[in-house]
């Protein structure tokens, strides 16, 4: 056996508590419960086995302890893992996972330079075809929760290829849709399949590479659906300013086919093992009962909100997203009126910026972040996921909130012209690769060896999408009534509040995950003792 094992088996304590443990059978050994078992006796147990391969590395695994020497080597636990597939495959999986990532973000904002047109064509206003996008982005919000633990069950290969084809056939149906209520009801359903390349994508990226490698590959596949916000209303201002604005959803088909295909033919299974695979020798209606509760919504959100660093990590990330899409969604509405501006492709370029820088930074975001984490290393002789997130705080607190000011009162008081808020939306952009590959490799470290790092990544876009549906909601109506200004120093107010609390997890997330798993250590202990006194009294009686 080798590989992160993806063993986790076992009810949460603060999800069922009311269901006992499924019991093995004399002739079959219980399932070794990782998400109960602190990560140093994982190591010990694995060392007793002999069964995982191991490499000298200069990376230790996040939770092991290791005592300081004079040698930053260590045994590294899992690297069989990450050498299954070549570079070159590596960076062939990294591509097609990076197209599929561009497909969700970017329908969620190539609509926006043809709100007009579609309100036209439904008889409508621009608000309520404006609440379909925010209606968009909470569906992108409520899905990770299937999707994430699905991903582990039966594998992410098969999740992205259906997913994949169920995104290129509700696409059609938007761009076929006949009424206000069909194209309401398509776009949520494509949204709904449309997260899933963010959740697996991710965990697949976490599944081949090195934890010192993989925030430089999720700069890369974090690009693609960077860009894909930025740079969609440019391209839908294009097609609206001489073609139909059915033909951007036509043009999304195209690429969520294409995407199915390369999934299909180029995307191998990632995942070191399955779920599923260890419920072969269980009964129909133990098999049910477990995947009924690994599948639960209610999972991914309890574990976001037991564990403080992760919660922190998804308003950081919900700050983040909020920002963008209160900056985005409003452009055609408020730089219109201010440069005077008539037509969907001249506002559309005001998306080139950040679009722009997105790109930038996707080429230094991710190598500082794994460039942080090897520093830290070094110095205290073992790694830390909360060491991780070093590489961000300047730029959540400090970089990203100047740009917002800056963008948001030059517009306000009409300073600076067009090239001021262009330059704030372009350094906002770079900022933000500094961000996300930070704080999105976090989620995958801190869980991994319990097994739960697609639940991790799962719970984090699902607050970060709740948050940017509320910013797409919310900022027109907030703009008009206090202005862009204001409403931009309300975000930034959020940013450096986000900010400060993941400054506060690089110096205590150790401590607080440490705390809770011995909480539920604790709980745990407590319930089989009562349960062996009610055993006892019975067999008394």
């Amino acid at each position: 056996m080798t590989g992160e094992l993806h063993l986790d088996n076992v009810e949460d304590d603060h999800v069922i508590s009311q269901i006992l443990p499924i019991q093995s059978s004399p002739n079959r050994p219980a399932p070794l419960d990782l998400e109960k078992t602190s990560t140093t006796d994982l190591k010990v147990q694995e060392d007793e086995k002999g069964e995982l391969s191991r490499v000298r590395s200069t990376v230790s695994h996040h939770d092991i302890h290791g005592v300081p020497s004079h040698s930053s080597s260590y045994v590294e636990v899992n690297a069989a893992q990450y050498e299954r597939f070549s570079e070159r495959r590596k960076l062939l999986i990294t591509c097609v996972l990076s197209l599929c990532g561009f497909l969700a973000p970017i329908s969620s904002t190539t609509i926006l330079a043809a709100i007009p047109e579609v309100a036209a064509t439904y008889n409508s206003s621009g608000s309520i075809i404006n609440l379909s996008n925010a209606l968009y982005l909470v569906f992108m919000g409520l899905s990770p929760s299937l999707w994430g633990p699905l991903s582990t069950i039966y594998g992410r290969r098969w999740i992205c290829i259906i997913t994949a084809a169920l995104f290129f056939a509700f696409s059609v149906g938007t761009a076929l849709a006949p009424n206000l209520a069909s194209y309401f009801i398509f776009r949520m359903l494509t949204a709904y399949q449309g997260t899933s390349f963010l959740i697996v994508g991710t965990s697949c990226l976490g599944d081949i590479y090195t934890p010192t490698a993989r925030a430089t590959a999720l700069g890369w596949f974090l690009s693609g659906t960077l860009i894909g916000p930025a740079f969609g209303p440019f391209i839908g201002g294009i097609i609206v300013t001489f073609r139909s604005w059915r033909d951007i959803f036509w043009l999304q088909s195209a690429l969520g086919g294409l995407a199915a295909l390369l999934v299909i033919f180029f995307l191998p299974e990632t995942i070191p093992a399955k779920k599923i695979d260890q419920l072969r020798e269980y009964s129909r209606k133990e098999r049910t009962t477990r995947i009924l509760h690994w599948v639960s919504p209610f999972r991914v959100a309890v574990l976001l909100f037991s564990y403080p660093n992760l919660l922190i990590a998804g308003l950081a990330s919900s700050a983040l997203v909020w920002n963008m899409y209160s900056l985005l969604t409003p452009i055609r509405y408020v730089l219109n009126p201010r440069f005077h501006l008539t037509s969907p492709i001249q506002s559309g370029l005001f998306y080139i910026a950040p679009g722009c820088g997105y790109l930038l930074g996707t080429f230094f975001g991710g190598r500082w972040a794994d460039h942080i984490v090897k520093k830290w290393i070094r110095k205290k002789n073992r790694r830390v996921p909360e060491d991780r997130l070093r590489s961000c705080y300047a730029f959540v607190g400090g970089v990203v909130p100047a740009c917002m000011l800056v963008y948001g009162w030059s517009v306000e008081k009409e300073v600076g012209g067009i090239p001021l808020p262009v330059a704030a939306m372009f350094a906002q952009g770079v900022a933000q690769l500094f961000c996300f590959p930070s704080l999105n490799t976090y989620c995958l470290d801190v869980m991994q060896a319990k097994g739960r790092s697609a639940e991790v990544v799962a719970g984090n876009y699902m607050i970060r999408y709740v948050f940017a549906a509320a910013g797409s909601a919310v900022c027109l109506p907030a703009i008009e009534k206090i202005g862009v200004g204001w409403f931009s120093t309300i975000s930034t107010g959020f940013l450096i509040v986000s900010a400060a609390s993941v400054w506060a997890t690089t110096a205590w997330g150790e401590a607080w995950r440490h705390a809770v798993d011995d909480r539920k250590k604790q709980k745990r202990k407590a319930r089989e003792s009562e349960e062996e006194k009610a055993k006892g009294g019975k067999g008394g009686v």
